[in-house]
């Protein structure tokens, strides 16, 4: 790669358009290169098929990089205005705005596949994120499901996102762009409509997830979840469909993200058996998934079956960080079975506001 990049100045002589490029966007291009390949080789050398690298024409690389320099972000006249060396000054909308202390350290452009443009900022901050507090006091767990998104045990469910109205249209247009002639000005415009259905679903489920980690992560001391292997439950031929759908690493890993920066303690724990142990007694129960109580022979304790997981999960949690078990035991704060659930539009809507304020239909555990 360093021989590579050393020999840049040589191939802008050989080939007059990488004159017209900025020099750090072509280094970020041959960084982005040996990536690629390191990928592949790892990819080959775990069994799997990889082929070879394809060119790609300068009109298809949809993204580029400026990294350092060659840019600033300024205002003219109140418009944003982004200075892109070798490009000129491009008028755009922020969405949100850029803190005073914040230092940019680049920028990476992407034409995305609905000919939209976006510009996303690399900032860096000097501020120390929080140290966890040593002994937790607001401490909950959490059960990720299909049916219910997310079961906590404070008494919360959260809904699934509905996407099945933007799976029909999705379904629909690809119908449509399947009759076209590829290449066509048709084909083409069908194209962009196929790929604003998917970015559609994208941003919805984009504009969920990040709301829903924020609210446990600012009111929470420690958040327990499972540690779920998501790309085995892929892999497997049954559910793979709404396991994807859910996006279940994306919300874990966000929630990690935002626990550390709020100071919050993030505890992922084995997974294995929240279902089937009881949480007041710790005898383990098979049960089908169509089951959605959990009933104690032992003990008798009944709660909704994701509760249980859910309590299950925080008592793992608690333990791997040293701190004991809860005060509040989960026969006191056991849920009825049927719980109304927190819908993810309400989420979306209101964003993190929307559990704390505790919506009409929504029951809490005591």
């Amino acid at each position: 790669m360093t021989t590579l990049r050393s020999e840049l100045p040589d191939l802008k002589q050989w080939w007059d358009d990488l004159s017209d490029v900025y020099s750090k966007v072509l280094q970020t291009v041959v960084e982005r290169l040996f990536d690629n390949l390191k990928t592949l080789s790892k990819l080959k050398e775990n069994g799997y098929g990889v082929g070879q690298l394809k060119w790609k024409p300068p009109r298809e690389f949809r993204s580029f990089t400026y990294n350092q320099s060659g840019f600033k972000l300024d205002k003219k006249g109140g418009q944003a205005v982004l200075s892109l060396s070798k490009l000129g000054d491009i008028p755009i909308r922020l969405h949100r705005a850029i803190p005073e202390d914040a230092t940019l350290k680049q920028v990476t452009v992407k034409k995305e596949p609905t000919g939209e443009w976006f510009a996303t900022f690399g900032v860096e901050m000097d501020r120390e994120p929080p140290e966890p507090p040593e002994n937790p006091e607001r401490c909950v767990g959490i059960d990720v499901g299909i049916l219910t998104y997310a079961h906590d045990t404070d008494g919360t469910a959260v809904g699934s996102l509905n996407l099945s109205v933007e799976r029909e249209r999705l379904e629909r247009e690809q119908r449509s762009l399947s009759r076209k002639e590829h290449g066509s000005n048709n084909w083409e415009k069908q194209r962009r409509r196929v790929a604003k259905c998917h970015a559609d679903l994208r941003r919805k489920r984009r504009d969920f997830l990040p709301k829903l980690s924020a609210y446990y992560a600012r009111e929470y001391d420690l958040v327990a979840v499972e540690d779920l292997n998501v790309k085995g439950m892929m892999e497997s031929p049954s559910n793979s469909r709404n396991t994807a759908s859910s996006a279940w690493r994306t919300f874990l890993s966000l929630l990690e993200y935002k626990c550390d920066r709020e100071g919050t303690h993030f505890v992922a724990v084995n997974p294995r058996g929240t279902t089937k142990e009881c949480a007041s007694c710790g005898v383990e129960t098979a049960k089908p998934l169509w089951v959605r109580e959990h009933s104690c022979p032992a003990c008798g304790f009944e709660a909704d079956r994701d509760a249980n997981a859910a309590w299950n999960v925080l008592s793992r949690g608690l333990q791997d960080v040293g701190v004991g078990h809860s005060e509040r035991t989960p026969v006191e704060t056991a849920l009825p079975t049927g719980t109304d659930s927190v819908p993810a539009k309400r989420v979306m809507e209101a964003g993190s506001l929307a559990l704390k304020q505790r919506p009409k239909g929504v029951s809490r555990a005591g």
